[in-house]
């Protein structure tokens, strides 16, 4: 398997993760306007970020047809809900199944063309 697909896969766990920092950090109260950005959880998830669109870049150079991303990009939908699941206990509904359903069958059907 080509390394830059698993750096790019990497990356979109990272940027998930830090999605859910993020929207942990939301759900608390602050005494202040600075207190809701300047706290751990706000700092840590946008260096996150920071660090999968790092990791996104230097993955972008190891392919030739960047139609592939796209696709491993779409994996952070289904990593976002699924650490939803675990973090936030939020339900898995059959839209959102349906919708992780299309994806994957996207990402397969993309696979064997």
């Amino acid at each position: 398997m080509n390394p830059y697909i698993l750096l790019m896969i990497l990356s979109q766990f990272i940027a998930s993760f830090s999605q859910i920092l993020l929207k942990k950090s939301s759900e608390k109260e602050y005494p202040n306007r600075i207190r809701e950005y300047l706290n751990v959880l706000v700092i840590v998830g946008y260096g996150m970020m920071f660090i999968s669109l790092f990791l996104t870049m230097i993955a972008y150079k190891g392919f030739e047809n960047f139609a592939a991303v796209p696709v491993l990009e779409s994996m952070g939908y289904i990593i976002v809900m699924l650490l939803s699941r675990i973090f936030f206990k939020e339900s898995i509904t059959a839209r959102k199944g349906l919708g992780i359903a299309l994806i994957i069958g996207g990402i397969i059907v993309y696979s064997m063309v």
